[in-house]
């Protein structure tokens, strides 16, 4: 092994002993900034009733659904069964987040937050194509539809979802999650009050068109949501960046640190929804391993970019990297 491979390993070796130092509660070399557990343990509570009480809901909307002859209603019953099993999910995925490292999952479960993700939007594309498809007919064939029916069962949405958004509303400014659970909800509060005006037109009227073309509004929001969904979900599925995190800002961040000539394998990615990854390689000629400095970038690094777990090594760049990892 040559000499500077020597120095790559040691570097790297250091910077790790260090990570181990940081677990035991010293403030040295590059550490990894741990937690987890983003949301308030009391939000479990929060995910059990908003469970019951939407799949409640549900139940009796595709009821009445049926009842009525409705698909605007039957669509969002449809859309609330998918509100229903990503709740379930999400709370599956939290509690699964917050399982200890193990040997096996050395980074714990907290990807399953993405897994969750991407099949909640596999879930609710395949619901929006089956109401698409069904208002396609409706419209070439429309049927009558009970009015007064449809907005009385809407109404009872209207409250259902602003209830259960409202129990996720404290942390919605502090965990990614906890906010997607409270726009979602207060979204599907807002789609079942354009139910209560349709049905409301539609007694007026006698447009029995206007029942299939709130289901097709009804789709064209949920593929909204579920687009960004979906494509957010793939990204961090395939260990991209994720959004919101400025790639270019933290290289010039790293570049510009003392002593630093050049800044190589640098890599970001989602480790949960919620936290972010780092590893880097610096290259700071004739500088010895400083731990202090080391410190300063991991909490700079988080507090700017919110980067939960970065691992900086350090190099002489007396050889490229490649070669060290070669003789290695």
């Amino acid at each position: 092994m040559s000499d500077h491979a020597h120095r790559h390993h040691d570097a790297h070796d250091h910077d790790h002993d260090h990570h181990h130092d940081r677990d035991r509660g010293h403030d040295r070399g590059h550490g990894h900034a741990h937690g987890h557990h983003h949301a308030p343990a009391d939000f479990g509570s929060a995910f059990a009733i908003g469970i019951a009480l939407n799949g409640a809901y549900v139940i009796g909307e595709a009821a009445y659904g049926f009842y009525a002859n409705s698909l605007a209603l039957l669509a969002d019953a449809g859309h609330n069964a998918g509100d229903v099993v990503s709740l379930a999910l999400a709370w599956l995925a939290a509690t699964l987040a917050k399982r200890a490292p193990s040997i096996g999952f050395t980074y714990g479960l907290a990807s399953s937050s993405i897994l969750a993700a991407l099949a909640n939007a596999v879930l609710l594309a395949l619901v929006t194509g089956a109401i698409a498809w069904e208002a396609v007919l409706r419209l070439m064939t429309p049927e009558p539809a009970a009015g007064a029916l449809m907005m009385a069962v809407a109404a009872v949405g209207i409250v259902v979802n602003a209830v259960t958004a409202m129990m996720f509303a404290s942390g919605r400014k502090s965990d990614l999650n906890i906010r997607s659970a409270f726009l979602h909800m207060a979204a599907d509060a807002l789609v079942a009050l354009g139910v209560v005006v349709a049905g409301g037109v539609i007694l007026v009227t006698g447009w029995l068109w206007l029942d299939p073309v709130v289901s097709l509004v009804i789709g064209a929001v949920i593929t909204w949501g579920t687009w960004s969904l979906l494509r957010e979900a793939l990204r961090l599925a395939l260990a991209g960046v994720p959004a919101g995190v400025d790639r270019g800002g933290i290289a010039s961040y790293l570049s510009g640190l003392p002593g630093v000539t050049e800044v190589h394998d640098l890599h970001i990615w989602g480790m949960s929804t919620t936290e972010t990854a780092l590893t880097a390689h610096l290259v700071r000629p004739g500088a010895a391993i400083d731990d202090a400095l080391l410190a300063e970038v991991c909490g700079e690094l988080k507090r700017r970019y919110s980067i939960h777990h970065a691992t900086l090594q350090i190099e002489s760049g007396a050889a490229p990297c490649e070669l060290a990892d070669h003789a290695a």
